[in-house]
């Protein structure tokens, strides 16, 4: 089969590799299509668990043709057959170490991650085990493709535990932000705005139900702060998203937290990142700073948000390659401005 292999960091090339064969529990995926995200644009320059040689991708969606032992195809494992469409959570824990003895397996000591140190969907076909592969037949494939970040935003959800009728602020318009924001309209939240600097995806997010949106000039965040705690009447928000894993933008969330509040890191940003904090400002008003990660049990509440129309992603895919033209994927994610969600299509 054919698949995009990292050697090392930037180094990659579109090569033929030996098909995978399902072994006991397994499933053997034949790909449909795989998202492109930012997170796709850190392992591209080594970053976040990157384990060479890589196949990325871990925004897989495809079709089950081959089952290993152990998984019958009727009853199976994640109750799968040959033929069915399905999406596949990359993420899976240990089991055994202190974290995961404790019921948080998303902190797990030994993280494996399919498409950063296991091979991944940005491949003509992909292998995970059965418990990571779910059903997401009679869904489009457009939608089913956003499982995965539909799953890091049910958690991220569950993380910030929003109050009834608190007001939230998404930072960031692409694909993640605006099904978070969706996500936490309708879990508690009474209004959500999102905020962004292309009006194109501002004007997605509003078609997708969202409240409200504001247009950051992003060269005078000073100015941007200024203009949204004016629109939230003068407090702040009760809770603070960073949707775009920019630093500088990061360093906005408490200012634009209202007393008694949550700011919330979400986007990736780089390890070597910081941003500036006054303790004294978290202390005086009572802030709460928390940080939420990828996911690891989220599928299930994702898969029936997006089936239930909770979360719509009408338009969100806009580009699409093929395997020879990954690089230009990760081009159009990291500098065309008409570019929302990007798809690879071996």
């Amino acid at each position: 089969m054919r698949a995009v292999v990292y050697d090392g960091p930037r180094s990659f090339a579109v090569r033929e590799v030996p098909t995978p064969e399902p072994t006991a529990g397994q499933v053997r995926v034949r790909v449909v299509q795989t998202g492109v995200c930012g997170t796709d644009l850190h392992l591209h320059e080594g970053r976040f668990m990157a384990a060479y040689p890589m196949v990325p991708g871990h925004e897989v969606v495809g079709v089950v043709d081959a089952l290993g032992d152990g998984v019958d195809g009727v009853e199976g494992v994640a109750g799968v057959a040959v033929g069915e469409l399905v999406a596949v959570n990359p993420n899976a824990a240990c089991g055994t170490c202190e974290y995961c003895r404790e019921g948080r397996a998303l902190l797990c000591d030994a993280l494996t991650g399919i498409g950063s140190n296991l091979p991944g969907g940005f491949a003509e076909h992909v292998v995970a085990p059965a418990a990571q592969v779910f059903s997401v037949e009679g869904l489009d494939v457009d939608t089913a493709v956003l499982t995965e970040p539909t799953s890091c935003a049910a958690h991220a959800v569950d993380v910030i535990a929003p109050r009834h009728g608190s007001t939230a602020l998404v930072i960031g318009a692409g694909p993640t932000g605006v099904l978070l924001a969706q996500l936490l309209r309708g879990s508690g939240a009474s209004k959500v705005t999102v905020a962004a600097p292309t009006a194109f995806k501002l004007e997605r997010a509003t078609a997708l139900g969202v409240d409200a949106t504001y247009l950051m000039d992003r060269g005078d965040l000073a100015g941007d702060v200024q203009a949204l705690l004016r629109r939230s009447g003068g407090s702040g928000y009760d809770v603070v998203v960073d949707a775009t894993g920019a630093a500088v933008v990061a360093e906005v969330l408490v200012p634009l937290t209202r007393s008694g509040g949550t700011a919330v890191f979400y986007g990736v940003t780089d390890e070597e990142d910081r941003v500036a904090v006054s303790p004294y400002d978290v202390f005086r008003r009572e802030l709460t700073i928390k940080g939420s990660f990828a996911e690891i049990s989220s599928f299930p509440a994702a898969i029936a948000a997006m089936r239930s129309g909770r979360v719509r992603t009408d338009g969100l895919v806009t580009h699409r390659f093929g395997l020879d033209d990954y690089g230009l994927a990760l081009e159009a994610l990291r500098s065309d401005r008409t570019a929302h969600k990007v798809v690879v299509v071996p």
